[in-house]
């Protein structure tokens, strides 16, 4: 089953007095778009990175399509794909190695990635700098080559931290448009972002943390009744608006 399960997921820094992440519970099921949004060190990145297996967690555990990330991590990460907001990749690499390179890793068929990586760098204008080496891109071409590699091996778990950092109008608009369809087919996107007009209008459940704890979660048009109909803005201000450190 393609679905993420977060139980009681607790993570504390050294000499840090309190913890990044406090007791999370939360299961993300195949077929939706999920928001997850907080103040700046509110525990997002941190979350992310124990989902993905780069930080293990003190306490609780966390499963990635049935297989537990601390005992079963390749199990768990071949069916992820990861987005970060740096955009740090191997400069010395073409974008096209780059890709072959993940696909590679992920054991994606000469075919199969083809199939994918040509479809996805036309959609983001890149064949024109496939071969050239990633050093040479801009931020935003950087962006856009991450997501062509996260993509190529089609995750069940597509996981983005602030994805849209750097691109441009047309690629934002193709990319919403590549996470929707993801998600319609029955897979998890985990979508991490401060833009909260766009998580609005793209993501069908949303969860708001606050100095590591989750505060709100569940499907957005249910919040919004409960709220009043208040705008996400508005339920993002009231819930976690004085969250940051």
């Amino acid at each position: 089953m393609n679905e993420v399960v977060f139980d009681r997921v607790s993570k504390t820094y050294a000499k840090s007095p309190v913890k990044a992440v406090d007791g999370l519970s939360l299961t993300l099921s195949g077929g939706e778009i999920f928001g997850f949004l907080g103040p700046n060190g509110a525990g997002k990145t941190t979350t992310i990175k124990m989902m993905t297996g780069i930080l293990s967690a003190d306490e609780g555990s966390i499963s990635v399509c049935g297989a537990d990330v601390e005992r079963d991590p390749a199990g768990a990460k071949k069916n992820i794909g990861y987005v970060t907001d740096s955009g740090v990749l191997f400069e010395k690499l073409t974008g096209r190695e780059f890709v072959d390179f993940m696909a590679d890793v992920y054991g994606v068929s000469v075919e199969e990635r083809r199939a994918r990586a040509d479809e996805l760098v036309s959609r983001f204008s890149l064949g024109g700098a496939y071969d050239n080496q990633i050093g040479t891109y801009s931020h935003g071409m950087k962006q856009k080559i991450a997501i062509v590699g996260a993509l190529v091996h089609d995750p069940k778990v597509l996981v983005l931290d602030e994805p849209m950092v750097g691109l441009d109008p047309q690629s934002v608009r193709e990319f919403k448009d590549i996470m929707r369809v993801h998600a319609d087919r029955g897979n998890v996107v985990f979508f991490s972002t401060h833009v909260l007009d766009m998580a609005e209008r793209i993501c069908d459940r949303i969860g708001i943390i606050s100095k590591g704890r989750l505060l709100v979660a569940g499907d957005l048009d249910d919040i919004k009744a409960a709220k009043g109909d208040e705008s996400l803005e508005d339920i993002f201000l009231s819930v976690a608006g004085n969250g940051s450190d």
